[in-house]
This record gives C-alpha cells, sequence and structure tokens, in this order.
C-alpha cells in the first residue's frame, strides 16, 4: 500500500496576505519620502512625532504580518479584513497629521477598498466602503492644517502652493493607479486560478467517484463469473486428455491456448474478489526498470501468439528502479491488447529512460483515434471496438497517473495510433515516495 503526495500550490488568501504586505511595504516608503520632502525640500512643518509613531506602528504590524507569512498560513477572510482596517487606520493617521482632506494623498483610501471589493465578501466591502466614507469626512473638518512655505492654515495661499498641490493629486493619482494596476489584477488572478483549481478538483472528484462505480461493478462480475469460468476450465482440461496421445495436434494446440487463457481471467477476477484496493491487488516492490520491462513483454507474448511486435530499448545501466505493481502492470498489457486489436501485423514498442523517468511509447498501424475519442480518454469509458466496453484505457489512465506518470494519446503521421507513457524512476529504494509492500509479484 502507498499514499501519494500531491504537492499543493499556495493558498490564495496567503498569495493575497503576501502582496498586501508588498503593497503595505511601499506605502510605508511612499510616506517616509513624502514626509521627508515635504519637511526638507518644501519647508513644510509638520509633527514629525506622531508621524513617526504612526509609521513605526505600520512597520511593526508588516514585521509582523512576515512572521505570520513565514508559517504558511491559511489566512481568513476576517483576519485579512483587519488588516485593512489598520491600513486605514495608519492612513488616517498620516493624512490627519498632513492637512486632512486637503492632502493629495488621500487617493489612498482608495487602495484598501479596492482590495476589499476584490478579494472579501460582499458584506466586508460595504463595511469598508461606509469606514473609508466616514473617515474621509472626518478629515475634511478635523485635521492638523499645514503651514510653512506657500501654505497657510486655510489652505493653499497663491497659484505656486496651488501647483504643488495639483502635482501632488496627479502623483497621488499616478501612485493609486499603479497599485490598481499590479496589486488588484494579480489578486483576480489569484481568484480565477483558484476558481479552476476547484473546477478541476471537482472533475478529479467525479471521475473518482466514476471509477469507484466501476471497482464495484468489477467486483460483483468477479463474483459472477467465477463459476461459469471454473466449469469452462474443467471442460477444456477433460477435452485436452480426450484428445491426448497424438489425437488432432492442432485442435489439442488451441484447448491449450484456451486453458491459458481461462487461467488467466480466474487469476484476475480472484485479485478482484480478493480486495479492490488491499495488498494483492495494489501492492508494488521496487524493481529495476529493464527487468520489469522484459518480463512484462515476455508474459504478454505468451498471450498474445501471432502478433508481430518490435521492441526496443534504450538507457542508463544499472538501469534505475521502477514501482512495480500489478495495476501497473495490468494497465500495460490493456494498453498493449488494444494496440494489437487494433494491428495484429505490427505493433512497436520503444522504451527509454534516464534516472529520473522512464517513457515508454506504444505505437500500432490501425485506423487511430478520432479526435473526439483522443479528447474523451482519460475522462470517461471511451472504445473502438465492437464489443469493448471502453473502461480498459479509463483505468489505465487513472492508474498511470496516481503513480506520479502521464500518458498522452496522438496519431502518427503515417498511419495508426501512439500512446506515450511518462512514469517517475528513482536512483534509490529510500528515493521513491511511496511505501512499499515486499514480496507483492508486478507480473503475477
Amino acid at each position: 500500500m502507498f499514499s501519494n503526495h500531491i504537492s499543493k500550490p499556495e493558498a490564495s488568501s496567503s498569495l493575497n496576505l503576501r502582496r498586501l504586505f508588498a503593497m503595505r511595504n511601499l506605502t510605508i516608503a511612499g510616506a517616509i519620502i513624502a514626509v521627508a520632502s515635504a519637511t526638507l525640500w518644501l519647508h513644510i512643518e509638520l509633527p514629525l512625532l506622531p508621524l513617526g509613531i504612526i509609521i513605526s506602528l505600520l512597520i511593526g504590524l508588516n514585521l509582523l504580518t512576515w512572521l505570520r507569512l513565514q508559517q504558511q498560513p491559511n489566512v481568513t477572510d476576517r483576519e485579512f479584513f483587519i488588516q485593512l482596517l489598520i491600513d486605514v487606520g495608519g492612513i488616517t493617521g498620516i493624512l490627519y497629521y498632513t492637512g486632512g482632506a486637503s492632502n493629495p494623498f488621500a487617493w489612498f483610501f482608495l487602495l484598501p477598498l479596492i482590495v476589499t471589493a476584490t478579494v472579501l465578501p460582499r458584506i466586508f466591502t460595504w463595511s469598508m466602503a461606509g469606514l473609508t466614507i466616514a473617515c474621509y469626512t472626518f478629515l475634511l473638518y478635523f485635521h492638523v492644517p499645514l503651514t510653512g512655505m506657500s501654505m497657510t492654515h486655510e489652505g493653499m495661499s497663491h497659484d505656486g502652493g496651488f501647483q504643488l498641490h495639483v502635482f501632488g493629486m496627479w502623483f497621488g493619482f499616478m501612485l493609486s493607479a499603479g497599485f490598481v494596476a499590479y496589486f488588484i489584477v494579480e489578486m483576480a488572478y489569484t481568484l480565477r486560478k483558484r476558481d479552476q483549481l476547484l473546477a478541476d478538483a471537482r472533475e478529479e472528484a467525479l471521475r473518482n467517484d466514476r471509477l469507484v462505480a466501476l471497482g464495484t461493478l468489477a467486483a460483483g462480475a468477479a463474483h459472477e463469473l467465477g463459476t461459469p469460468l471454473g466449469t469452462m476450465a474443467i471442460l477444456a482440461s477433460e477435452l485436452e486428455n480426450d484428445y491426448a496421445g497424438g489425437k488432432d495436434p492442432e485442435l489439442r494446440e488451441k484447448l491449450q491456448i484456451m486453458s491459458e487463457q481461462v487461467e488467466r481471467c480466474k487469476e484476475a477476477l480472484s485479485v478482484i474478489s480478493a480486495s479492490a484496493g488491499e495488498v494483492r491487488a495494489e501492492g508494488g516492490h521496487s524493481m529495476p526498470v529493464r527487468d520489469y520491462l522484459d518480463g512484462l513483454i515476455e508474459q504478454w507474448r505468451g498471450q498474445r501468439h501471432g502478433v508481430r511486435l518490435e521492441y526496443r530499448q534504450r538507457g542508463d545501466d544499472p538501469s534505475p528502479l521502477l514501482l512495480a505493481e500489478r495495476t501497473l502492470s495490468q494497465a500495460l498489457m490493456n494498453i498493449l491488447d488494444n494496440a494489437a486489436d487494433a494491428s495484429p501485423e505490427h505493433v512497436d514498442i520503444e522504451a527509454r529512460w534516464d534516472k529520473s523517468q522512464l517513457v515508454l511509447e506504444i505505437s500500432d498501424r490501425g485506423p487511430g483515434l478520432s479526435r473526439k475519442a483522443a479528447t474523451a480518454i482519460g475522462d470517461r469509458p471511451v472504445t473502438t471496438k465492437d464489443q469493448g466496453m471502453g473502461v480498459g484505457l479509463l483505468l489505465a489512465h487513472a492508474t498511470i497517473s496516481r503513480l506520479g506518470g502521464s500518458i498522452e494519446f496522438f496519431n502518427r503521421e503515417e498511419c495508426g495510433a501512439c500512446i506515450r507513457i511518462t512514469l517517475p524512476l528513482y536512483a534509490d529504494r529510500r528515493d521513491h515516495p511511496y511505501a512499499f509492500s515486499p514480496g507483492s509479484d508486478a507480473h503475477a
């Protein structure tokens, strides 16, 4: 038995908090530059002590946020909203000591509102809208007036001051537009990506439900088919005995093939009946990839007499290890059977590997796959045979994906179809991410 370790992308809430952390850093840097410029260049008298305290508190908040991000957190909407509320408080405090609503950087109230509207539910958005409006209105009537060069407590005193105010509004708008264009677009992209991941997860859940249903039906069918297969095995054995001693050797050879195929069916059904997911059905052990493929091809050749098979292999020696498990062998045998059914006159297998992966290409010279069938394989049962049920490729796709591999279907340029299978390999048993079940037989 083993468990598959799936690497999950970083949660969208954590990504949004990371972007808010970056946006707050830029806001703090902009506030420091603005205060320094107003004091040293424009000679505007500002209350530096309270402004320093507010900016220091914002720096402390961002330090705590940075420590929080190191823990790969799952940030709730409430926590994210509280962070934005603190930002609004910091912006209000800075504007209070720098002219209030007349400060051209009052644009910054829009940033937390836009962020809230982009990533949080409606109730938080309306709460943030009410808060920012209240803070802006408060600053219209309560603030510390700017005093200094070309400025009075009444506001701008002449054209030079007005031009300075216009420039400040332009600069504030430019910063706000830059923030919106980058951070908000990135947050919206994160939301779309999260929705896509959720859609993929739902689709994967539906596919797994379909596979579970197939497994249940297969277990029931295995139980019902056990008796007729046993009867066929007994009759085939009796007919072989009746024609012993050189009587009709051609018929005796056909009976032997029938007995072998019946035994193969009985063994496959016994695996299903034993358990849909226990050690015998799914357990595997590490095995050199060259030995595994040689054994698999030899076994398949013994079952499909008369099919011309061309087998080539190319890879490193000593060959790395593969998880050799029964379901993988059954999946590959099923794909080989499909190729032989499509073109019994020629089946081509090319195996190549390096230290990290195996690439196995199985080609035939049949009619190929239709576009509809090629896109549906792996999502639902698909068959191109008159008497096929279409579950073989579906189960093969699920098995290979579960083992960390991938499978591609495409038509060859000359004729026929090709299936490219990629599986992970490991240089050492200890490197394998699965827990093996010792003693399992990969080809039995």
